[in-house]
């Protein structure tokens, strides 16, 4: 069995729901420029990133993996950080370091330790994990670190307000847990098994991938929340700019 191909025309009807929803946004004044830019950039780098990707999986050097893989999380840390406003740049090396740590762990265990790849920077093994490992990370940051801001806007204790952002940022990926096998069959399953892959073997392979997405949420996460303790005090920023 081989993937079909998607023809342009046919692509096309893809963006029917999307075109909806912008226009919903227009009609409610919810600011949908932004939206539609973030679909005209998705559309772009999609494009993009296919023949980018074909040079990396033919490169087979360790330098352009690394390289690319250092883009990927100086990018995630700083977009994790979207959430806020006040004190974004003096966050940044605390999601940096959370996301290269956490992120850096689990692909390490997963790419050396489950699949064991060799040589280690098998691109086409390497680049997609990671982008997963890093989104992930990223976005629980980026829920983390709104959270936390709000929670310390409201003067709560630090403690209370980090164990509360730690919450909230696992609740999306908990429920992808809940969820996998009986409401949703992921991208990584149902695409290896429109490829002909056994069900079986794609089923190991969701398995490894929801460990590390939880795994790497959470350490990422957790390291965040732990970096900012001695910067607790982003939360009141925006208090101490009004005075």
């Amino acid at each position: 069995m081989t993937m079909q191909t998607i023809p342009i025309h046919q692509l096309l009807i893809a963006f029917l729901p999307a075109v909806f929803v912008i226009v919903l946004m227009w009609r409610w004044r919810l600011g949908y420029g932004t939206a539609l830019y973030a679909l005209a950039r998705m559309l772009i780098q999609l494009l993009m990133i296919g023949y980018v990707l074909v040079y990396l999986f033919n490169s087979e050097s360790s330098l352009v993996v690394s390289a690319v893989l250092t883009v990927m999380v100086l990018a995630a840390s700083w977009i994790a950080l979207n959430t806020i406003e006040a004190g974004r740049v003096a966050l940044y090396r605390a999601s940096l370091l959370s996301i290269a740590l956490g992120g850096g762990i689990t692909l390490l265990l997963i790419t050396q330790g489950v699949l064991r790849l060799d040589p280690w920077y098998k691109a086409s093994y390497v680049i997609p994990l990671a982008g997963m490992i890093f989104a992930n990370s990223m976005n629980s940051i980026s829920l983390a670190a709104e959270r936390l801001h709000a929670e310390l806007q409201n003067d709560r204790p630090y403690l209370q307000a980090r164990n509360t952002a730690f919450q909230t940022a696992m609740v999306p990926v908990k429920n992808s847990l809940f969820a996998v096998g009986l409401v949703s069959l992921p991208g990584m399953m149902t695409g290896q098994i429109l490829s002909g892959v056994s069900p079986f073997i794609a089923a190991r392979y969701q398995i490894m991938v929801m460990c590390m997405i939880f795994g790497s949420a959470g350490i990422s996460t957790a390291c965040f929340l732990l970096l900012t303790k001695n910067a607790a005090a982003y939360g009141r920023l925006d208090k101490a700019a009004d005075r």
